[in-house]
C-alpha cells in the first residue's frame, strides 16, 4: 500500500521551482482568433525570466496562420503566478505587442492583459490554460479589440 501511495504522490512531490527567481522558461502555445473578418490558428513561442519568485518578464513570438493577410507578432510582457499551492498557480499578466501584417494592411501595436491557471506537472514542466484580451493602438476601424483562449506547455531550466 505504501508503494502505491508513493507512486501516486510522486508527481506532486516533483513540482520543483518552475517559477522561482533566476529560472528561465520556454513555452509553446496554440490558440484561435478572428481578425480582419477571418478565422486564424495561432502558434507561438515564449520565453520567461523570473526576476523574483513567481514574477517574470517575457518575450513572445506568435504567427497567425490559415487565412490572409498573414500576421506576425513580437511582444514584451510581465506575468505573476499566484502561489496558492505547489501544483496550481493562477496567473495574470500585461503585454505590449508590435504586429506585422502582410498585404495592404498597416502594421500596428496592441496592449493587453491575460489570465489563467498554470499546472506544474513535473520538476521542470508546466501546462497553462488561459484567456487574453487586447486593444489596438491608433485604431480607426470597428474592430479595436479582441479576446482569445491561450494554451501553453512550458519547460523550465
Amino acid at each position: 500500500m505504501r508503494k502505491l501511495l508513493f507512486v501516486f504522490l510522486l508527481p506532486f512531490a516533483l513540482y520543483g521551482g518552475v517559477f522561482e527567481k533566476g529560472k528561465a522558461n520556454i513555452g509553446f502555445s496554440l490558440g484561435a482568433a478572428t481578425s480582419f473578418g477571418h478565422n486564424y490558428t495561432l502558434f507561438g513561442v515564449s520565453g520567461h525570466y523570473f526576476l523574483y519568485d513567481n514574477l517574470s518578464l517575457s518575450g513572445y513570438y506568435r504567427g497567425w496562420f490559415g487565412a490572409s493577410p498573414t500576421q506576425h507578432e513580437l511582444s514584451l510582457g510581465a506575468n505573476y503566478h499566484l502561489p496558492l499551492s505547489k501544483n496550481l498557480r493562477p496567473y495574470g499578466g500585461v503585454f505590449v505587442r508590435e504586429n506585422f501584417v502582410s498585404g495592404d494592411y498597416e502594421d500596428f501595436e496592441a496592449y493587453g492583459v491575460r489570465g489563467g491557471v498554470s499546472i506544474i506537472n513535473g520538476a521542470n514542466s508546466y501546462f497553462s490554460i488561459g484567456y487574453a484580451y487586447e486593444w489596438y493602438g491608433n485604431c480607426n476601424t470597428s474592430e479595436c479589440s479582441q479576446s482569445y483562449p491561450e494554451v501553453t506547455a512550458g519547460f523550465s531550466f
